[in-house]
C-alpha cells in the first residue's frame, strides 16, 4: 500500500485516552471472504460501531461504510483512525480526506497494536460467530447488536457505558 503513515507516528495523546476521537478499526470476515462487517471502536469511550458490508468488502466499499458512520459525528470525535495493513484500505487517502481523519496503520501481524479494537472484534463475535455468512444479518440486527454492546457498563468507565461515555464528549467543544 503507498503512502502509509505507521503508527510509531501516531501522536502520543492516542495512547493516553485522555481525549476522544482515537478510532481503531478492522474487518471482521464471514465464511469464504464473501461477506465482512467494519468494525470500529473508540478509544477512549469504548464507543463501538458494526456496519455490514454484506456485497463485498473493497476499498471502496469499506470507504463508503466509513465515511456514513462518521458523517453525522463533530470533528473533535474524528482525530485518528488506526487499522491493519489489509488491502480493504487502499483507497485510505480518499477517506482521510472525506472523514478528516489522519489514519495510521499497525506493523504488519501486530494485532495488539489496535487491542481496543481487538477486543471489540471479540465481543461481536459473540454475536456473528467466525465460519458464517454476515450477509444474513440485517442492519436492524446489527443495529440492535451495537446498541446491546454499548450499552453494557464497563469497569474501565467507572461502571458507565460507551453509549453515555460518548453522548458526553459530544457536549465537550473542541479547544
Amino acid at each position: 500500500m503507498q503512502n502509509m503513515t505507521m503508527i510509531s507516528e501516531r501522536p502520543a495523546e492516542v495512547e493516553t485516552k485522555a481525549e476522544a476521537g482515537h478510532w481503531e478499526g478492522d474487518l471482521i470476515v464471514g465464511v469464504g471472504s464473501a461477506s465482512a462487517m467494519v468494525t470500529l471502536r473508540e478509544r477512549k469511550t469504548h464507543y463501538g460501531i458494526i456496519i455490514n458490508l454484506p456485497n463485498g468488502h473493497t476499498a471502496v466499499q469499506t470507504n463508503q461504510a466509513i465515511i456514513a458512520a462518521f458523517s453525522t459525528m463533530p470533528s473533535h470525535l474524528k482525530r485518528t483512525l488506526t487499522w491493519d495493513q489489509g488491502v480493504e484500505m487502499a483507497r485510505h487517502q480518499e477517506l482521510s480526506a472525506a472523514t478528516g481523519l489522519r489514519i495510521y496503520f499497525a506493523e504488519r501481524s501486530s494485532p495488539w497494536q489496535r487491542g481496543a479494537n481487538e477486543n471489540f472484534n471479540g465481543l461481536a463475535r459473540q454475536y456473528f460467530p467466525k465460519g458464517t455468512d454476515l450477509s444474513v444479518h440485517t442492519d436492524e440486527h446489527v443495529k440492535k447488536v451495537c446498541d446491546e454492546l454499548n450499552t453494557r457498563p464497563r469497569k474501565s468507565l467507572n461502571y458507565l457505558n460507551p453509549a453515555t461515555a460518548l453522548r458526553a464528549e459530544y457536549r465537550i467543544s473542541p479547544d
